[in-house]
């Protein structure tokens, strides 16, 4: 009789429960099916024509808008693939601040490329070499694409013609309106002579319902939606004291009961803190104390005996809003009752409430060189404004119908703010409406054509790859998308840059898309579309990196999901519940 040998399943190296996932059809493909579906999502928000999407997040919170940074912070994505993709938009977001759409689209695209180049046999290390090779191609490339830069911020026209591009993929139709707002608000806060130094902190928002966009303004300073605590609502040239803590009698921290027997006892309860409060005031008064900004509440007896000093008292809820009105004032928020001292004080030149379409609002700005000359009261100012170190920062008072188009209309703002700041850092712009990639696509095949082994399918799929930005905006803007990029593809190969049987070719072409007629072939550079070169290089590159990212993972391996078994529905219930 023969021994039979027992067959042995392998060494036990996970708990029961553990799953484990590798191969190509259970691991890159399912991830490349995620990453699909995630710029399903996105992708017909791209362009000027892109449309909204509707989000409710978790908190049940309404969101109306085409912006894909919003979208995807929004849905929660938990795919572990297709979250790749959201953080490499996500850094693009704080890198750039503009092109997130970008990154997702472009990331998918290669995966989708890839997999086709997976199911012809080349491993996945030989297309991330490729698309390396490619990567580096055109981002040489691009540099070479760069055909403007911004030479002088203290420009509006130069950088309104930076921004408009940015602020018409959000708000196509409404580019110049609110890029001339973004234009006006970077001249007033450029650092002088240092651009690096630009913060996009100083540019604020305040959105008042009501009328249009195009009654929305630049404010020179601060502007809070709300009037002051007190009846005094002006004041001018003023010292102000900012407070961090509650202006108001002292609270105990336990609480107890009084007594009370007579009534002079009851009026002699709260003299005490009456003759405090007077005091306090008397001494702000003193100092030349005109304003009070303080961080938490205003009680009633400090509003009566500012109102009696006519001091202006300004509640300030938001502790963000109060290190900005601080910039601004160039004073320090203090933690105590009490006079500042010359270093802790602010000033500022204005206080005023106005109202904005029905509702009162509060302005804290500093005047201008310009209009303290045509005021004619220059000489009131004191010496004490000049020593004081003080932040230019201007609000953009945004009018809308609705609370979601000025949301969509604040992003729009951010994201041309942020691109000013990506463009401080390389101020160079390349031609705009896909124009860049369709060339970018061109020199990559050519690059292609000219490396020798498995590495040139790669590029060739990276070069296909970088025309689904024209298609996507051809299908979002409702035409027939592959004649579009036949004809930009025509147009990027020819060899001169004339005109040639009526037909518009040259490097710079691009897809010029309109409300009055379909998307045509225009010379981006003589139409002024221009998008920042930073934007596009850094979109290239993060798109990548996540493609790679995702290219490479060749196993899943997932714990068991914590907690007991799940029992079928209709044995759920309460632990004790009778049969």
């Amino acid at each position: 009789m023969a021994l039979r040998v027992p067959q042995s399943n392998g060494p036990q190296l996970f708990k029961e429960g553990y799953k484990n996932l590798q191969g190509l059809e259970e691991v890159i493909f399912r991830n490349i099916q995620a990453t699909k579906e995630m710029s399903e999502i996105t992708r017909t928000s791209f362009g000027p024509n892109g449309r909204n999407k509707m989000v409710v997040n978790h908190l049940e919170k309404l969101f109306v808008t085409n912006d894909a940074a919003t979208i995807i912070r929004e849905l929660e994505v938990v795919h572990p693939a297709a979250k790749l993709l959201v953080m490499a938009s996500q850094q693009q977001e704080a890198e750039a601040g503009d092109g997130t759409n970008y990154v997702i689209i472009f990331a998918s695209e290669l995966l989708q490329r890839a997999e086709s180049l997976l199911r012809m046999g080349l491993h996945p290390s030989e297309i991330a070499r490729g698309y390396e090779l490619a990567l580096k191609e055109a981002l040489r490339a691009l540099e070479a694409l760069a055909a403007e830069e911004v030479r002088e911020w203290t420009d509006p026209a130069q950088v309104l013609k930076a921004v408009r591009s940015a602020i018409a993929s959000k708000q196509y139709g409404q580019e110049d309106v609110l890029g001339k707002l973004v234009a006006e608000a970077v001249v007033a806060t450029m650092p002088r002579g240092d651009a690096s130094r630009f913060n996009v902190d100083n540019v604020r928002v305040v959105k008042v319902l009501g009328g249009s966009l195009a009654q929305s303004r630049v404010e020179h300073g601060m502007v809070f939606p709300r009037a002051p605590e007190t009846a005094a609502q002006r004041a001018r040239f003023a010292k102000v004291a900012v407070f961090a803590c509650p202006v108001d009698v002292g609270q105990t921290e336990t609480k107890g009961t009084v007594l009370l027997h007579t009534a002079g006892e009851m009026l002699d309860y709260t003299r005490g803190e009456e003759a405090q409060m007077a005091a306090a005031v008397a001494e702000l008064h003193a100092a030349g104390i005109a304003a009070v900004v303080c961080g938490s509440g205003v009680g009633d007896l400090a509003v009566h005996y500012f109102n009696r000093y006519g001091i202006v008292a300004l509640k300030v809820p938001s502790k963000f809003e109060l290190r900005r009105v601080c910039r601004v004032l160039g004073a320090n928020p203090l933690a105590r009752l009490g006079v500042p001292t010359p270093e802790e004080m602010g000033y500022c030149d204005e206080i005023r409430t106005t109202e904005i379409g029905g509702d009162r609002v509060t302005v804290v700005r500093q005047w201008t060189a310009e209009e303290l000359a045509a005021s004619g009261v220059a000489a009131e100012r004191p010496a004490f404004a000049d020593r004081i170190q003080r932040s230019p920062l201007v609000t953009v008072v945004l009018r809308g119908a609705t609370l979601n188009a000025l949301d969509d209309a604040e992003r729009a703002v951010d994201d041309g703010v942020n691109v000013v700041k990506a463009l401080t850092k390389d101020p160079r712009l390349v031609p705009g409406g896909c124009a860049a990639e369709m060339e970018l696509a061109r020199l990559v095949q050519d690059a292609a054509d000219r490396t020798a082994g498995i590495n040139q399918h790669a590029m060739k799929a990276f070069a296909q790859a970088l025309e689904v930005f024209a298609r996507t905006m051809g299908d979002n803007a409702g035409v027939d998308s592959t004649a579009l990029v036949a004809k930009l593809i025509a147009a990027h190969h020819a060899k001169a840059k004339t005109t040639v049987a009526g037909a518009l070719v040259g490097p710079s072409i691009g897809v010029d898309v309109d409300c009055d007629h379909e998307p045509r072939l225009v010379d981006a550079l003589a139409q002024g579309i221009l998008d920042p070169l930073a934007v596009k290089s850094w979109g290239l590159t993060y798109a990548t990196q996540a493609a790679l990212t995702v290219l490479q993972v060749d196993q899943i391996v997932m714990a068991k999901t914590a907690g007991g078994p799940k029992l079928p529905k209709q044995q759920q219930g309460n632990w004790d519940e009778d049969d």
